[in-house]
């Protein structure tokens, strides 16, 4: 056999004259034929009692990179499920009362057991994914370890920091394949900080690593159930999301799985987080500095082989910078290093599957002829040339995941920072990630954050709040209260029956009752009524019966108030809602009286009622400037700046208790944070919110940052979720209604906030007002500014 030649040695000046990478090969033997041969899972519990149900299919897991095969998994069925989360609910009874200091040592003996086996999980992620083990190493792994750390302090923390919230119950976890032990961690730490237990579902791709883990939880004493793993494909997890005992479903993965996922669940009670798509814009100033800013968009785009969300796939250049700004990535992509995973020298490895590299080369096809946008290792650029069509351009997207800005000049980096629609932007950084910040986006990159303590809300409940159970039924979704008038026809005669005339009668000025929008009094467009009955079904009056065209004009005019309404001072907000009390307070005996009239109450319930909506109205003026946001403690060398911002347009269906008290109790924490709203009134006492709106044109409040619609609650609902230009929806109705809600918010995925049918008693201080409406009124933006003029980083 004729010997290998062995490859020349270059000299120390040729070296340096070339500057070329030598090898550096992690031994992928660490796992192979330890760990993966060892191993033959299926379904697992946090004890590791693996089982090996019978007649079951197998999916082969092969390393991306050679088509090598390394392990051999089941392919779960519904009995699987079963076994899972039945081992979750028992063991929840126990989980979730343990004292916060027990749940945080057990989270903090699994940071310890990862960092003891921190070399295996980064070696088998990347055999598993085919992602550079520099990455795995580098980025993933030390995540994880971070996460459980951060996490087990929240653990301890729980009865100070969270102590109005209580746990869901069994989690659901749906991760995906570009970052399978990450994206696990990401949703375990806080379920399990916060008293609940969860059932995995690890992606059909990259299973092995969620087994491994399984088996350091199980090494580390977590007790049995609190943590386990069902494997199988996509049908399979969402057999996993409907189960009846799952009370919560937390999914990462693309738009569209995310809709299938929001379309089944709606109507069961189950709270929901999707982590989905992005296409982040990369934003690049002729104040940046051109080398930092290559490499940055190198490891924005290129990183884990371009897949991932985050990715800064859309390159915007500054008209003045773009040719030089081309030219120096061209130069930089030739020294792009592509090759073996387990070579640390390697910048991109291989793609998950030989599917996933054939679809990316479709859709390269398909954009030079029609402009799509890819997930993978893709990058679309552009110009611009002000600051203006930079914002307008990144925000032209269906997505709002994250960004990066790429500037010298501070005071730009944040004004553009602040303007982007995004969950995430980095300053002349990009793919930074902290457990103490969270991650998540807004419009189809979906709702929920990851880290942070905004990330624990998803995984709680209010105290005083018990698990819906609704059962609505079927619903036909195209024809759900599409009727207009259908459900009340107006009949003339009922509110006054003629009499005979006396000739020193004077007939009272008729009132009319009209709907409210752009900051005008105006008749619904259809010029139908309503009538409206006292609690004895007496006819006392008419209001306007609204059809989708009123829907269209209140969204048009709150859309028109927004940006100004959003970038008050928030001292200047406030203000306006303490005058609005005042001005309430002017009024309280008529608008008592009115109460008394229409629903039967008594003088002291109904003054009462009144005071009420006053006092919450100054407790929300309160909150208008104290709940903006913090300086996140993240590792970064820098600031991580955290603002809660306005969701944006907000529609509001209110219930018919309380009328006056549930109408004050959802707009003004709605408006104190930023927000515009459409908000239908009570169907059955629609007056006394009526009332309200000379209030609000004597009070300074602008046009169009309150807008009312009267008429059917269940009709206004079905156009108000349709329509694209809603941010969010708050429904307080029948089950019917909130199913119907949930499932139409799906088509551009805005974040709905539903009762089932279940009542609240409103005059409750923690029912009716609390930390769940700022909430559901905001969203976590995190900025990341990094230092380095001074110190080294």
């Amino acid at each position: 056999m004729a010997a290998c030649a062995a490859p020349p040695r270059l000299s120390v000046r040729e070296i340096f004259n070339n500057m070329s990478y030598g090898t550096a090969p992690e031994n992928p033997a660490t796992c192979r034929p330890g760990w993966i041969i060892t191993s033959d899972p299926s379904v697992t519990t946090s004890e590791a009692n693996w089982v090996k149900p019978e007649n079951r299919q197998f999916y082969v897991t092969k390393d991306p990179a050679t088509g090598e095969t390394l392990a051999t998994t089941v392919e779960g069925e519904e009995a699987d499920v079963e076994l899972a989360v039945n081992a979750a609910k028992q063991a929840f009874e126990v989980w979730s009362k343990l004292p916060c200091h027990v749940r945080a040592r057990h989270l903090y003996s699994i940071a310890r057991n990862v960092q003891k086996h921190q070399g295996l999980l980064s070696v088998l992620e990347s055999l598993d994914n085919g992602k550079p083990i520099r990455v795995s190493r580098e980025c993933d792994v030390p995540q994880v370890v971070r996460h459980f750390y951060h996490h087990a302090g929240w653990a301890q923390l729980m009865n100070v920091e969270m102590k109005n919230w209580k746990p869901l119950g069994v989690v659901a976890a749906i991760v995906p394949w570009n970052f399978p032990l990450m994206s696990l961690t990401w949703k375990i730490c806080p379920a399990l900080a916060m008293g609940n237990t969860v059932v995995l579902k690890p992606a059909t791709y990259t299973r092995l690593t969620a087994l491994l883990f399984a088996e350091i939880c199980s090494e580390a004493g977590l007790p049995s159930g609190v943590f386990n793993v069902v494997t199988g494909d996509t049908a399979f997890g969402t057999k996993l999301a409907m189960h009846r005992d799952v009370d919560m479903v937390a999914f990462t993965g693309c738009t569209e799985v995310g809709r299938h996922i929001r379309r089944a669940t709606a109507g069961t009670g189950k709270k929901l987080s999707l982590e989905l798509s992005g296409k982040s814009p990369f934003i690049v100033f002729d104040t940046a500095d051109q080398d930092s800013v290559v490499e940055g968009l190198v490891d924005a785009i290129w990183c884990n082989q371009g897949q991932m969300s985050s990715a800064g796939s859309r390159l915007l250049m500054q008209e003045s910078i773009a040719p030089e700004l081309a030219a120096r990535l061209m130069q930089r992509m030739q020294c792009l290093r592509v090759g073996n995973s387990m070579d640390k020298s390697t910048d991109m490895g291989a793609l998950v599957d030989e599917s996933q590299k054939k679809m990316i080369a479709e859709y390269v096809e398909e954009a030079r002829s029609e402009g799509a946008e890819i997930f993978g290792p893709v990058l679309v650029a552009m110009t611009f040339r002000t600051t203006k069509e930079a914002i307008a351009l990144a925000n032209n997207s269906p997505y709002g995941l994250a960004g990066s800005i790429w500037t010298e000049n501070l005071p730009l980096a944040l004004e553009v920072a602040m303007s982007l629609k995004a969950g995430a932007v980095w300053v002349n950084g990009h793919n930074m990630f902290d457990a103490a910040a969270g991650f998540g986006g807004c419009k189809e990159s979906g709702f929920g954050r990851s880290g942070g303590k905004e990330g624990l809300y998803e995984f709680v409940r209010s105290a005083w709040e018990e698990r819906p159970n609704p059962m609505p039924g079927e619903i036909e979704y195209k024809t759900f209260a599409a009727v207009h008038g259908a459900d009340t026809p107006p009949i003339p005669g009922q509110i006054m029956q003629p009499k005979l005339l006396q000739i020193d009668d004077v007939p009272s000025v008729d009132r009319t009752y009209k709907v409210y929008y752009g900051g005008a009094q105006k008749r619904s467009s259809g010029m139908y009524s309503r009538p409206i009955f006292d609690h004895e079904g007496k006819a006392v009056g008419y209001v306007g019966d609204c059809t989708r065209k009123d829907v269209r004009n209140a969204v048009e005019a709150a859309r028109a108030a927004a940006p100004g309404w959003g970038k008050r001072a928030a001292h200047n907000r406030a203000q306006i809602i303490y005058y609005v009390a005042e001005n309430l307070e002017l009024r309280r005996e008529e608008v008592a009286r009115g109460l008394c009239t229409l629903t039967g109450v008594g003088t002291e319930e109904a003054v009462g009622e009144v005071n009420a909506c006053i006092e919450r109205l100054f407790y929300w003026a309160a909150y208008c400037d104290k709940y903006g946001g913090t300086v996140q403690e993240t590792q970064l060398y820098g600031a991580t700046i955290m603002v809660r911002e306005p969701v944006g347009l907000i529609a509001i269906a209110c219930p018919d208790e309380n009328p006056l008290l549930n109408f004050v109790s959802l707009f003004a924490p709605a408006i104190v944070r930023g927000n515009v709203v459409v908000i239908v009134p009570s169907e059955r006492y629609p007056l006394p919110a009526l009332e309200l709106y000379q209030v609000f044109e004597t009070s300074d409040l602008p046009a169009g940052v309150v807008n009312i619609l009267t008429g059917s609650r269940d009709h206004l609902s079905k156009f108000l979720v349709e329509h694209q230009d809603v941010q969010a929806m708050w429904y307080f109705g029948s089950a019917k209604g909130s199913k119907f809600v949930e499932w139409s918010s799906a088509e551009n995925l805005k974040r709905t906030w539903v009762n089932y049918g279940v009542r609240r008693a409103w005059r409750n201080s923690q029912q009716g007002s609390g930390e769940e409406f700022l909430y559901h009124a905001t969203q976590c933006k995190n900025i990341w500014i990094p230092m380095g003029e001074i110190f080294a980083n």
